[in-house]
């Protein structure tokens, strides 16, 4: 494993950090006794930097961490979560916030504590209202925090702003192949550690759409590499050539992935790609561009759905039609969505009722309603209540 150090700080971190946002589940909920095994392998294996947040797996993440860190684990690692910013009414919703976090996480303080979904200037207004600095600083203080910082989803204008309205010790922003332009992109990469901030990623795979499964257009631009290797490695080795970047997290919930991202997280330096390399890479994010429809990472922000819909999962599958070319991407479509395989409730992008609240929630800034409406006319067309019950009879017990 190999490790990076925040400038403020001189904390050694492990280059590859552990995302709590895709744990693996059973029925729903977290399978805690793989999911545990999965993290304790990891930290065993040199990880050493765990990151969660209040919403993840809809309250529960947390808590799992608490007790998958037991048995000395939480010595073992620097400790991340989030601050739900889009709860805080008053400066007493940030100390309750944070009181319960401990809690969850079975823990005294926090290593890295992070403002959840600080996008624009005007929330952090807002926040300041709500007295955010001194909640900050008095929770440092009394040793509940010991690094503040924020994640960050929203326009480039605003990210130099937040970074310097606080002597923040490092920021969380996406950033892979498809966004050196998007949110902080680039630039916002080079500012907040040219400020000395150590800086995390998160999506570095686009929550998953740059691995598995590989459109043909871009696995024959893998497939001409001078050295083999897999789709997650080209994408991770890619940030990790940025010596700007201190970490890169990574949702993994497979035992094969995370062998390998130890694996390659034990040999990417920075600027250890070479200029064909980084040739081949460019031409694959050329053509992920030429290929996806919809922007979505699967983050889950935008859920649940007042309505129902299982927005994410349309854009998977809506995607999944245009970069794989499937003749039966359609049927797809109806049958994910029909929840026949979940014997839970129907929810197609036609549920929408265009209550907007998705707009608000979405770190990609996606017009949520509006691609739900081109997904309803492209993928439940002609035939679609027949399609619809097929799929009953042919899941019918």
């Amino acid at each position: 494993m190999l490790y990076r150090t925040i400038p403020k700080t001189g904390d050694k971190l492990s280059i590859l950090g552990y995302g709590c946002m895709r744990l693996p589940e059973v029925d729903g909920k977290i399978d805690e006794e793989r999911a545990t095994r999965q993290l304790r392998y990891a930290i065993d294996h040199g990880m050493n930097y765990v990151d969660t947040a209040w919403s993840y797996h809809m309250g529960e993440s947390e808590p799992f961490v608490g007790r998958a860190l037991g048995d000395g684990y939480r010595e073992k690692v620097r400790l991340a979560t989030k601050l739900p910013s889009w709860l805080v009414r008053t400066r007493g919703d940030m100390d309750r916030f944070l009181d319960a976090q401990l809690t969850n996480l079975q823990t005294d303080h926090i290593d890295y504590y992070l403002i959840h979904v600080l996008n624009t200037t005007e929330r952090l207004a807002q926040l300041e209202a709500c007295g955010l600095r001194a909640f900050l600083d008095e929770a440092k203080k009394a040793g509940k925090i010991v690094n503040a910082g924020f994640s960050f989803h929203g326009p480039a204008d605003d990210f130099a702003p937040i970074v310097d309205a606080y002597p923040w010790e490092f920021c969380q922003i996406q950033y892979n192949i498809l966004d050196e332009e998007n949110q902080a992109g680039t630039k916002g990469l080079e500012y907040a550690a040219g400020k000395g901030l150590g800086v995390i990623i998160m999506e570095p795979l686009r929550g998953g759409n740059l691995t598995d499964p590989v459109p043909p257009e871009v696995g024959d631009i893998w497939d001409r590499a001078p050295v083999e290797r897999t789709p997650a490695e080209w994408g991770l080795r890619w940030v990790w050539n940025h010596p700007e970047v201190t970490v890169v997290l990574s949702g993994m919930n497979r035992e094969e992935d995370i062998e390998e991202n130890i694996r390659t997280a034990g040999e990417a330096y920075p600027g250890s790609l070479s200029e064909t390399e980084l040739s081949l890479i460019a031409k694959a994010t050329d053509t992920y561009r030429e290929l996806m429809k919809v922007g979505c990472t699967g983050c889950q922000y935008c859920m649940p759905c007042p309505a129902g819909v299982d927005i994410p999962l349309c854009f998977e599958l809506y995607n999944n039609k245009y970069m794989f070319k499937n003749p039966d991407a359609e049927m797809f479509y109806v049958v994910r969505l029909s929840g026949v395989l979940t014997s839970g409730p129907e929810q197609y992008a036609s549920q929408c009722v265009q209550c907007m609240e998705c707009l608000d929630k979405c770190p990609q800034h996606l017009d949520i309603p509006a691609l739900l409406e081109t997904i309803v006319e492209e993928m439940e067309g002609e035939g679609f209540d027949e399609k619809k019950q097929m799929a009953r009879e042919m899941f019918a017990e």
